[in-house]
């Protein structure tokens, strides 16, 4: 009986110092995994300090030092345009940079929302180099119903009279980018629309020629481009006779016959005859 008793003492102290043994071990593990997660979020991504707004930025501001904080950034995701160096954004000891699009509380400061260093917000902030400012008067229907904005591209039709078509109208420039509607070059978007007078567009000096040679010959009229269209639409041209399905015969002219004729005298008569011509 004590040998039987001895025996179940012993196997229950093994299935307890086996538990124990499996019960360190399993929190051995979820320490080491612990400490390794820890490690790892403290190490975390790289990251780059940029420049943000520390308050909100509308068009034509004046943004001095003061209007900018510094955030770390994950170096992976830093948006294009940032800026990681204050004298990237005041180079030269220049005291301040004018928005050129609206921006709000810590969003990151991008160099499409800025003019150059030293200027102004005008309508030369927004011109390519090369290229030039023109204005095109529009009314309700020409200028889209109030819709266009700068930023807008647009497609540019002339109608007018010509001497072989008569009353048409005719696609003479693709694709415009919009600088201005009436005095404003502000880029920031509104969502109801505004009838304006007339609008400024970025042309070429030769395309700057033909639209002030259309716009003095005829009519202008504009046509708004989708946001993520980039086709450029080609020659486009329509006649009244076209629009309404007009087909006109075109008359030839006819040249007549020639006949020669060699006179000859008979009697007192002068008489004309018919002979083949030679020449």
């Amino acid at each position: 009986m004590r040998l039987l008793f001895a025996a179940i003492l012993l196997a229950g102290l093994g299935l307890a110092g086996f538990a124990v043994y499996q019960t360190q071990q399993y929190v051995g593990q979820m320490e080491r995994e612990l400490v390794a997660a820890r490690s790892a979020q403290s190490a975390g991504p790289e990251t780059v300090e940029i420049y943000l707004t520390s308050r909100n930025l509308r068009y034509g501001e004046r943004m001095v030092p003061a209007d900018l904080i510094t955030a770390p950034f994950p170096a992976n995701a830093v948006p294009v345009g940032s800026f990681t160096d204050i004298d990237a954004i005041f180079p030269d000891g220049i005291a301040h940079r004018t928005v050129l699009r609206a921006m709000d509380t810590r969003e990151p400061l991008l160099t499409s929302k800025l003019t150059e260093p030293g200027k102004e917000a005008g309508i030369t902030s927004h011109l390519t180099p090369g290229k030039r400012a023109f204005t095109i008067d529009v009314n309700h229907t020409s200028g889209v119903a109030g819709f266009l904005r700068p930023g807008d591209h647009v497609d540019v039709f002339w109608t007018g009279r010509s001497r072989e078509s008569g009353e048409m109208t005719s696609l003479i420039e693709p694709r415009m980018r919009i600088i201005a509607v009436d005095q404003s070059a502000d880029m920031e978007r509104r969502s109801e629309a505004t009838l304006a007078r007339n609008v400024t567009v970025e042309a070429l000096p030769e395309q700057a020629a033909a639209l002030a040679q259309a716009q003095s010959s005829g009519r202008l009229s504009l046509a708004l481009v989708g946001i993520n269209d980039d086709s450029i639409s080609g020659a486009i041209e329509m006649t009244q006779d076209r629009l309404l399905g007009v087909v006109r015969e075109e008359h030839v002219a006819v040249e007549p016959e020639r006949t020669c004729h060699v006179r000859t005298r008979r009697g007192n008569q002068l008489v004309l005859i018919e002979t083949p011509c030679t020449n």
